[in-house]
């Protein structure tokens, strides 16, 4: 039997974080990311591009913050171009916001934390300067030059803000192409997950690194639309329904035939799952919750 594959064009929608103060995050998600918000009721909101929601938060009551489980390390929004990257940047810099430029030689990087201590990145693809990858069981960066980096090398801000020009202005909503590029989990195994990830649903093997204990799959060949790690400790449990955090992460499927071929294939392989309003939503070995989104017909 061929073994099931997730359609290449697959790509990742939202992701729905759970926090304490709703007020509080919708005003960062908008003034410092550059979200414009999509929709808001008295609990929920959903914020993003051009009425495609990119992040969703539900405000809980007495939620708490806990260390040693599952769940979210980041996600990352991809920008187009190193213009926007840059924009995005200084944007940051301008209202003080502590955050850590890095270039991992395919893409250019920073990572912050939003008001609740959320991780995020934001990044923009940059293949002219060199891959990183899985080799053998090891993580590895390599310049377009051939010299080996690390990968986790300081972003040179400089060069990136020549990209700017005196008329930018740094509160201009984000462009139309910005989306979610990737999310990147905490798990409590590698093995596990893999399986799930890839044998069951279907994602691409992009490789493990099992000494820097993460490992990453995608659709289509790209480098990563699922990172996962065990940095949490092997064996990391499920958080508590209690804790602040991701709620569930989004994909979408091209079209209906192929959300229909997914729901068919997980029924036959008897997997759990609710199939609901929006969607089909089940839950990986380490009690991640992902939503495949049902195409509009």
């Amino acid at each position: 039997m061929v073994p099931h594959r997730i359609h290449p064009q697959t790509r990742p929608a939202y992701v729905h974080l759970k926090v304490a103060n709703l007020s509080r995050e919708i005003d960062f998600y908008e003034r410092l990311i550059g979200l414009r918000l999509n929709w808001k009721n008295q609990q929920s909101a959903g914020l993003g591009i051009g009425g495609r929601d990119i992040v969703r938060l539900s405000q809980i009551t007495n939620g708490k913050r806990y260390r040693g489980v599952s769940g979210l390390y980041h996600f990352a929004i991809l920008f187009p171009n190193r213009r926007e990257l840059a924009r995005a940047i200084a944007r940051l810099f301008a209202y003080k916001w502590i955050n850590y430029p890095t270039d991992h030689i395919m893409t250019k990087t920073t990572y912050l934390d939003d008001p609740e201590g959320n991780h995020i990145e934001l990044y923009c693809e940059s293949p002219e300067d060199g891959l990183f990858g899985m080799v053998n069981g090891e993580f590895i960066a390599i310049r377009q030059d051939g010299t080996p980096s690390d990968g986790r090398e300081p972003l040179d801000l400089e060069a990136l803000f020549a990209h700017l020009s005196p008329d930018d202005r740094l509160d201009e909503p984000l462009p139309e192409e910005t989306r979610l590029g990737h999310f990147h989990l905490y798990v409590g195994s590698l093995k596990d997950s893999l399986a799930f990830y890839h044998d069951l649903l279907g994602f691409d093997n992009m490789g493990i690194a099992r000494s820097f204990r993460m490992g990453m799959v995608s659709a289509g060949g790209y480098h990563h639309h699922i990172g996962f790690n065990t940095w949490q400790g092997e064996g990391a449990p499920p958080a508590p329904p209690d804790a602040l955090g991701m709620l569930h992460f989004a994909f979408e499927l091209p079209e209906p035939a192929e959300f229909e071929r997914l729901h068919q294939h997980l029924t036959t392989q008897a997997v759990s799952f609710d199939l609901r309003a929006d969607g089909l939503a089940l839950r990986d070995p380490s009690g991640n919750q992902i939503v495949f989104l049902k195409p509009m017909r």
